[in-house]
């Protein structure tokens, strides 16, 4: 993944017009967060519901991001992302409007949380997933970072923002300049037009999108070392901003602490943003990732031991900047390792992953902190998070260099009149012929098996190589398929990173492979008299 300018995804104007249109929303959001946690704060609940209220922001993901991304990959992008804009901006203004009248309770809160939670869920596999349609394949490091830059600025500006507002006019304030800031966004998105793709493959239902998108993840190591490793380092990691609002009161009485707090880590973030190309250009993707997890350790330990809001405040700098870099790197991995028909799916679960582990990570120091004080958390969290960095040395993040561009070179086999009913039916069974000499023999099953993956990712259920006893030199490979329309779907699935592996196996073959289709024989029902 080729480390580009940040000005490249800035040329173009679909892309700087949403990125300017979500610095506003985000913005809006981070007073919310604000609001939400000093509300909690000043109801005097206890270290338990104020870890709870970033558990309601993260727990929809968790719930409901592998269905968001199967129905992103099938119905139009736009309008979902637009949906969801306006669902979030009904339950913003319904937070505002019950915490000007004086109904405010911390369930009510978390609800509420919850619901505006759910609309970012459903939305945020879509709209990661319009990156790579926006900027090319060299910019998506740049696009990300871009991104990341703007969600950290909104991190810098809007807590400092909101916590003059709620010591100006109160946490009512904030949560309407929130429900505000949602219409510039949905401005954008309702004028944008994005370029119509045309279908190379059968429409999907969600359960069988949803089905894909789990044996996709399944049988493509990269990604699934990327979702595992992101989920676990997040379950320790999270305890920094789940139990900051208490850091935050314990050293300020006042929100503008805990605003500088948040901003403090929202330019840190800036910083290390602005750092993320020199530090590719020089350094592999593992190297920044785990020394970025290591750091980030070393800051949350000294969030627990530090008193000065001047000190903590300088110490979230760094913590700002070390965390943009793995977020960043990581989050344009899985885009660029996903191709188009799944990439929303793909997103999806590494969402599922990443805010699993806030969730349950928020929780668990929450529960921690309730039960052996807010310091001792941050320092099991903090060792935690550190010792995830080792991580690497198990399971290596992929170099993100493969080409996902469709390869679409098998011939669509056409059904015969009458048999598309009972081909629907499935399964499909697909037969390959290939004549081998005794010398190639064992490289060619090696590649062969190796293709066995390829096969399984794109929609094969079972799968097996058999040899000719009467001609030793044939083989046999065949799959299992469900139905016929998944399979066509199989013929637009292929990348052009399998090129090079189908072309390994068909060298080590004599001649062209022989390809048959077979579907399942039923008997027709018989007709009464």
């Amino acid at each position: 993944m080729a480390a580009g300018s940040l000005k490249g995804p800035l040329r173009v104007p679909a892309f700087r017009n949403l990125l300017l249109a979500n610095l506003a929303s985000d913005i809006g959001n981070f007073i919310q967060n604000v609001g939400a946690a000093w509300l909690m704060v000043s109801l005097s609940a206890g270290p338990k519901y104020v870890a709870l209220t970033q558990t309601a922001a993260s727990l929809p993901f968790f719930l409901l991001a592998l269905p968001a991304g199967s129905i992103g990959d099938i119905v139009d992008r736009r309008r979902l992302v637009l949906f969801t804009e306006i669902w979030m901006a009904v339950f913003a203004v319904g937070l505002a409007v019950l915490t000007l009248a004086g109904a405010a309770s911390p369930w009510m809160l978390l609800a509420f949380t919850f619901a505006i939670s759910a609309g970012d869920a459903f939305e945020a596999p879509t709209w990661r997933a319009l990156l790579p349609d926006l900027v090319s394949r060299d910019d998506l490091a740049a696009g990300s970072a871009l991104n990341g830059i703007e969600f950290n600025l909104a991190r810098a500006v809007g807590p400092a923002l909101g916590g003059a507002i709620i010591a100006a006019a109160g946490v009512g304030a904030a949560f309407s300049v929130n429900a505000l800031s949602f219409a510039g966004v949905i401005l954008v998105i309702a004028r944008w037009k994005p370029r119509v793709k045309e279908r190379l493959a059968p429409a999907e239902t969600v359960a069988g999108a949803t089905v894909a998108a789990l044996r996709y993840v399944r049988y493509s190591p990269g990604i699934r070392t990327l979702t595992l490793r992101s989920g676990l380092v997040m379950f320790f990691a999270s305890a920094s901003l789940a139990l900051l609002p208490l850091v935050a009161h314990r050293s300020s009485q006042s929100p503008l602490g805990y605003g500088l707090l948040l901003g403090c880590f929202g330019v840190g973030a800036i910083l290390g943003a602005l750092l993320l190309q020199p530090a590719r250009a020089r350094f592999s993707i593992e190297a920044v990732v785990s020394a970025a997890v290591a750091v980030f350790g070393a800051v949350m330990i000294g969030i627990a031991v530090l008193r000065p809001l001047a000190a903590l405040a300088a110490i979230l700098l760094i913590g700002g900047g070390v965390w943009l870099l793995f977020i960043s790197l990581l989050s344009a991995c899985v885009q660029s390792l996903a191709p188009d028909w799944v990439r929303a799916r793909v997103l999806a679960i590494y969402l599922l992953a990443f805010q699993g582990g806030v969730a349950g990570g928020s929780a668990f120091w929450g529960a921690l902190a309730e039960r052996c004080g807010i310091q001792s958390a941050l320092v099991w969290a903090g060792v935690g998070t550190a010792a995830a960095a080792a991580l690497g040395l198990i399971w290596k993040l992929p170099p993100a260099t493969e080409d996902v561009a469709p390869w679409i070179h098998w011939p669509t086999p056409v059904l015969p009149a009458g048999l598309e009913e009972q081909a629907e039916e499935g399964p499909v069974l697909v037969t390959t012929e290939y004549i081998v000499g005794p010398e190639q023999k064992d490289s060619f099953l090696e590649a062969l098996r190796e293709y066995e993956r390829v096969r399984r990712r794109d929609g094969a259920s079972r799968w097996g190589i058999y040899q000719d006893t009467e001609n030793p030199d044939r083989y046999i490979e065949a799959y299992v398929v469900p139905s016929w329309d998944e399979h066509l779907r199989q013929h637009a699935r292929q990348t052009q990173a399998d090129r090079t592996l189908e072309d390994r196996v068909r060298g080590l073959a004599q001649g062209d492979p022989k390809i048959q289709h077979l579907i399942y024989a039923r008997a027709r029902a018989a007709r009464g008299s």
